[in-house]
């Protein structure tokens, strides 16, 4: 049986329907708004998967080429590899689910949402993470949300819900937020340096969203009437907890508090495994309780150290930085470079400048487009001290590299101003914690080195959460430990004046606007620290590029022009090209971009294109060509492409009876500017521009 709810949102109904579409899976709903659909589906295993100690659950987004009414490009026609907006769009439903399953969930669960139709608006991720949470709900999966979610914009100084693509294109901020009808549960988006107290607002008003539309999936979760699969804990037996607890609740204690990652991490490992070999029976599920026991004692452990000592692992106080070092121009051949360490996490950031040629043409459902920066985050096994075979990116890489990039977006100057593909690419040389947060700093660190004209540099820092009952304390710069056991992952980028990108995710219920005020406000105080060390390092952008780097220069002329810039089937521009060794790229705009790799060749083109392009001035004399005889005069060529007519009268000082007494086809001769009519005509001169012989007189000039 088919069961319907619909909520008027933001001036477009969303409609949530389940029954009738994918029967078979525990939870299906489907999901339209506006001409927008999504189909999730959510299916869980009936028997716990054997051996693990974490959530088996895998968030899936897809988009279909016909959606927007396309077939997919390549050789096989089908939809391939997921590109990087599914890739990122699956972790922005992921996030907000995550945390709504019970403790102990060890069954095997995967959500799918799959766009079936796209109508342009930009929304398909906010209703898929909609219509993720509500096929959890109506299932009979121990889910224990809704979450819903919504994009916000702010334009004009007004907030907008679910703003259209045309409308974030003129936002100076961008959010997606998710929540329950409680609390927010994640945050991801950016803004042009905003201050602290906007993005709060914002996300109050994305909130107060979200509540009806959470609602409104309680509303269609009571009409299916399914009741929730029970999840039974495992049963560990109490001496053995006890005893774990005896064994290692002390060295645990003495461990956290060794300051080096790998020395803390090894200790207890050790100890772990020291308690499985004196625990361990032929019981098989006893060793797996000794190390449950252990982990649980290690997260209450660090979390009552901090609460309690207010001292941390590494021995900082709740808001402490860590030592920042920020080293520039440290690869001699790059465009750009930056090493910046802050604790045990380093990124080697590097920037390269192209030319038009090397933008990156995207085919989204929304359109075509092209994008004119880019920034790749790359994350080594030994990065963290492993041994594994090297993969393509996967999901965390380009999440990590989609938050750097938004974070430094704002500050790059417009093509207009600056003509260049950038590409900066991050290294992760060290990890212990917010390495997406050194690879802002030193990607902005690394565009200065380059010679970039940043308004700004950018600096970016993670804040996390310890919160047991009514005892929070909120921690700046986290490291790793503290990110695995810890209630927040919060990640503040921005310059001095305000805000360029947010990513929150939270493990418990969610967070009060309180504790974001809170969050922000210290994290705002360590940006300003970072960004002090930062100036230390490198206090503005480098006056000149690198001798490496293109150098691009741009034209505008008047689009009349542009066939004469070309030429008859490209023969003018590509002599240009030959002659020059420049690439040049002629927009139907009027704008000319040239790219060379140094600057004699680039002028040399310049003036090339200046003389084809060259507009006659009135009282200028010019060396021209005589291109056509007529009885009343002749025509002379004074630029490229533009020719003036020069009078019988015009033409010598003494009275001329024929044009050709005078003049000849393929004759240079020197012409004077009289006039240029309304209708672009020209009128020369010839004996205007040539002295009169001596003693001559009006009529003997022909007047």
């Amino acid at each position: 049986m088919a069961h319907v709810v619909e909520i008027d949102l933001a001036g477009r109904t969303l409609k949530l329907e389940t029954g009738r579409w994918a029967k078979q899976a525990d939870g299906s709903v489907v999901a339209t708004y506006g001409e927008t659909v999504v189909l999730a589906t959510a299916v869980a295993s009936r028997t716990a998967k054997a051996g693990v100690d974490f959530l088996p659950l895998t968030v899936d987004y897809q988009e279909k080429a016909y959606a927007a009414g396309k077939i997919p490009g390549g050789y096989f026609k089908r939809e391939g590899r997921p590109s990087e907006k599914e890739v990122l769009t699956s972790r922005l439903i992921d996030r907000p689910l995550r945390p709504l399953f019970p403790e102990g969930y060890y069954f095997e669960t995967q959500v799918i949402a799959a766009v079936l139709s796209a109508d342009q608006s930009g929304t398909s991720d906010i209703v898929g993470i909609t219509a993720a949470s509500a096929a959890l709900s109506v299932s009979d999966i121990p889910f224990q949300g809704p979450v819903a979610g919504v994009k916000v914009a702010r334009v004009n100084g007004e907030f907008v819900i679910n703003p259209e693509l045309v409308l974030i294109e003129k936002s100076d901020l961008h959010l997606v937020v998710a929540g329950t009808a409680d609390a927010v549960m994640m945050v991801e988006g950016g803004a042009n340096g905003l201050p602290e107290s906007v993005m709060i607002e914002a996300i109050e008003a994305a909130h107060a969203a979200i509540k009806t539309i959470v609602a409104k999936i309680l509303e269609l979760q009571k009409l299916v009437g399914r009741t929730k699969r029970t999840v039974k804990t495992e049963d560990i037996d109490p001496a053995l907890s006890e005893q774990v607890r005896q064994m290692v609740s002390g060295p645990i204690r003495e461990a956290i508090f060794i300051p080096n990652k790998t020395a803390r991490q090894e200790r207890l490992d050790q100890i772990r495994s020291e308690a499985v070999a004196m625990l361990k029976s032929e019981d098989p599920n006893r060793e797996r309780h000794v190390k449950l026991v252990f982990h649980s004692l290690e997260y209450t452990e660090v979390r009552n150290m901090i609460l309690e000592r207010k001292v941390r692992a590494d021995g900082r106080g709740p808001a402490d930085i860590r030592p920042i070092t920020c080293e520039v121009g440290v690869l001699p051949r790059t465009h750009g470079s930056a090493l910046f360490t802050r604790g045990e996490t380093q990124s080697l950031a590097v920037v390269t400048l192209g030319t038009t040629d090397d933008e990156q043409r995207i085919d989204a459902l929304e359109g075509e487009y092209y994008r004119t920066f880019m920034l790749h985050y790359n994350f080594p096994p030994f990065s963290v001290g492993e041994a594994r075979p090297l993969r393509s990116p996967g999901r965390r890489e380009v999440g990590h590299g989609a938050l750097a990039e938004r974070a430094l977006r704002s500050v790059i100057p417009g093509k207009d101003k600056f003509p260049y593909t950038l590409r900066i690419v991050s290294d992760i040389l060290e990890s212990n914690g917010s390495s997406s947060m050194a690879t802002v700093c030193g990607g902005s660190l690394a565009m200065m080195d380059a010679g970039v004209p940043i308004s700004e540099p950018v600096a970016g820092i993670a804040m996390g959460l310890i919160k047991e009952g009514d005892r929070v304390l909120v921690l700046s710069d986290i490291l790793g430990l503290e990110d695995h056991l810890g209630d927040m992952d919060f990640k503040v980028t921005g310059t001095r004046t305000g805000v360029t990108a947010l990513q929150m995710d939270i493990k418990i219920a969610g967070i009060t606007p309180a504790l974001m005020r809170q969050a922000l406000d210290q994290a705002r105080q360590g940006r300003i620290h970072i960004l002090d060390q930062m100036h230390a390092a490198l206090p503005a952008p480098r006056a000149n590029m690198s001798a490496y780097a293109p150098r691009i220069f741009m034209l505008k002329v008047k689009q009349d022009k542009i066939r004469e810039v070309i030429g008859p089937g490209g023969k003018t521009i590509r002599g240009i090209i030959a002659e020059t060794g420049v690439k040049i790229n002629v927009e139907d705009s009027g704008d000319i971009t040239i790219a060379s790799a140094d600057e004699a060749s680039a002028q040399k083109a310049i003036d090339a294109i200046n003389r084809i392009t060259e507009e006659v001035e009135v009282g200028k004399i010019y060396l021209g060509t005589v291109r056509k005889i007529m009885d009343f005069g002749a025509f002379v060529e004074v630029l490229p492409g533009t020719d003036g007519l020069v009078h019988i009268s015009q033409l010598a000082h003494h009275r001329v009876k024929a044009v050709s007494d005078e003049v000849k086809e393929g004759d240079q001769v020197m012409v004077k500017v009289l006039e240029v009519d309304k209708q672009g005509k020209i009128r020369l001169s010839r004996k205007e521009a040539m002295a009169p012989p001596a003693g001559a007189t009006k009529d003997d000039a022909g007047h």
